[in-house]
């Protein structure tokens, strides 16, 4: 192991995946002499060329489509998104081929390309409404995509390989508030599943369910209301579509309580289909109503001190929690 920030993870798994499979390209703006502005790409351009690490113009309906040709024709393309709001001006190429060739080809085509740049607030302030979105619904709304988000620096290395790998079409959602995080990554050659959500801290008292960024604020919240004498077992769902439901389903069965939260807004989004399905599936396990805590429903401030309350906050997560065991 040793400690990398999310974006030195990424680029590991890219470069290790580069040297493994000649079919692998990298396609995005500015992605190549520029070494990406969020440095995922940084040093590729350099050791793997041009033909490999492919610069691009500002336009994502073209090479979005070109990504999709070049899968079909036997290549394995990662495509970036300088931030995952300008996925919208490809969404035709995304939700009408990306992840619908296969099936309109009666399984004689497939799309197997990944689609990854980062979502949701910055490290730091200031993004503003139309680039720091969460946008995770739109794609996890669509059959035919493959959605995930990794909560750590050791599974984004994990994901992002096996995303390459897959012969599925992969949106890969990077936390932005994450971004410059240190955490372990393994050296070795180590894949992730795509489609296995996973315990990231045991408790007994109260099931939090996180995705993305904010799995680090569930664990938080474990920690202080610890101080408090309550155990806060924390799931991390990974992948959005597929979702896996079976570890929080058997958390509740211990827990008996639940609290979902995501940086997204509330209404219609990841946490809303997490929550019904726990109703579904685990209603006699629960002792309490599932709670939620969510983005607040405005678009992302630019001033910082509304910027930070516009996102889900530790301290709701805790009240929450107190709340749900209340009962």
């Amino acid at each position: 192991m040793k400690k990398l920030s999310m974006h030195e993870a990424l680029n590991l798994a890219l470069r290790e995946e580069l040297k493994r499979d000649n079919k692998v390209v990298l396609l995005g703006e500015e992605i190549g002499k520029y070494n990406g502005v969020h440095y995922v790409t940084r040093g590729l351009y350099a050791e793997f060329g041009k033909d490999r690490v492919i610069d691009t113009p500002i336009s994502e309906e073209s090479f979005v489509g070109v990504g999709v040709g070049m899968a079909l024709l036997g290549f394995r393309p990662v495509v970036e998104m300088m931030r995952m709001d300008f996925s919208l001006r490809a969404m035709d190429q995304i939700y009408n081929h990306m992840a619908k060739l296969r099936y309109m080809s009666g399984g004689h085509l497939s799309v197997p390309m990944v689609l990854r740049g980062p979502e949701g607030p910055g490290p730091n302030p200031g993004l503003t409404a139309q680039h720091g979105q969460q946008l995770t619904t739109l794609f996890a709304h669509c059959p035919g995509l493959r959605v995930v988000t990794p909560s750590t620096q050791y599974d984004a290395k994990g994901m992002l390989k096996a995303a390459i790998r897959s012969d599925d079409p992969v949106v890969f959602l990077e936390p932005g508030p994450l971004n410059n995080k240190q955490g372990d990554v393994g050296e070795d050659d180590y894949v992730v599943p795509l489609d296995q959500a996973e315990v990231k801290r045991e408790g007994s008292d109260i099931t939090l369910i996180g995705y993305g960024a904010s799995v680090a604020l569930c664990l938080q919240a474990a920690r202080e209301l610890e101080h408090d004498g309550v155990s806060a077992e924390v799931v991390d769902m990974r992948s959005i579509r597929p979702l896996d439901m079976r570890p929080a389903l058997e958390s509740i069965k211990k827990t008996n309580h639940a609290l979902v939260v995501e940086y997204a807004w509330q209404s219609y989004g990841p946490g809303a289909e997490i929550v019904a399905r726990l109703m579904a599936e685990g209603f006699w396990d629960l002792e309490a109503p599932v709670e939620r805590v969510s983005g607040q429903e405005v678009p992302l401030p630019y001033a910082a001190n509304l910027e930070e309350l516009s996102k889900p906050q530790m301290d709701e997560i805790v009240g929450k929690a107190k709340q749900s065991l209340a009962q």
